[in-house]
């Protein structure tokens, strides 16, 4: 199934997130563990992590960023009418591709991320955009899933006051208690959550790489205000 259901649309409504899991065939988590594997395999100082934001780590939290138009095999996937069906369900009709990276944790070391919005990374006010968090290894408690902090999308649209943390390298949005809801997935499933969502992952203590694929998707394009540019992409599904 593509298109997620009209009770999974409110879910996420309801709560700031959804899980779908084995949502990807077996064609898409391959080529998914290929590309990240060929990027892997350039060397950490071109991995674009901090092109953006510093919030790369070296070997322990790797952002392999903006690569699409290297590989056409992942651009069409990501473009395609199969993402855009699933994306328009929970976003609206207009998606576009906003930014791509993935994002892996090496093992043993692999650094946690502190809770934040995506939102709280963008520097200007903005539409809500969506999140999908792909596994492209199962996720396990001990190699870093993400846990969210449920939300209703339609009564707490605020984005909190975030600040940067130089040790972490990271934006940080929420330091209270709560410890969030882990998604334990297996390989291939998505959670989508919106840029409003709080959310945060913990470390990778296990053996291997933690590896997953965030792909982000705005209703219509996010621009910079001062210049009328987009933020990152504006590519329309």
């Amino acid at each position: 199934m593509s298109s997620p259901t009209a009770e999974q649309a409110n879910l996420f409504r309801r709560q700031g997130y959804a899980v779908f899991p084995n949502w990807l065939t077996n064609e898409e988590l391959s080529l998914l563990r290929t590309t990240c594997d060929a990027l892997m395999s350039e060397p950490v100082d071109d991995d674009k992590g901090g092109t953006a934001h510093n919030i790369g780590r070296g070997h322990d939290r790797r952002f392999l960023r903006h690569r699409h138009g290297d590989f056409p095999e992942l651009a069409a996937f990501i473009l395609g009418n199969r993402m855009k069906t699933f994306v328009a369900s929970l976003l609206g009709p207009n998606p576009h591709l906003f930014n791509e990276q993935f994002v892996v944790k090496g093992p043993k070391t692999g650094a946690a991320f502190a809770w934040h919005q995506d939102s709280g990374y963008v520097g200007f006010e903005h539409a809500p955009y969506l999140s999908v968090w792909i596994a492209v290894d199962d996720t396990t408690p001990d190699n870093g899933p993400v846990y969210l902090l449920p939300r209703n999308l339609d009564l707490e649209t605020d984005v909190a006051v975030h600040e940067w943390d130089l040790d972490g390298k990271e934006m940080v949005g929420y330091h209270g208690e709560e410890p969030g809801l882990p998604a334990i997935v297996p390989a291939g499933s998505i959670v989508a959550f919106s840029s409003l969502t709080l959310h945060r992952s913990s470390p990778n203590t296990s053996d291997a790489a933690r590896r997953a694929y965030l792909v982000q998707y705005s209703n219509g394009p996010i621009l910079v205000p001062t210049t009328g540019e987009p933020k990152t992409f504006a590519v329309r599904l």
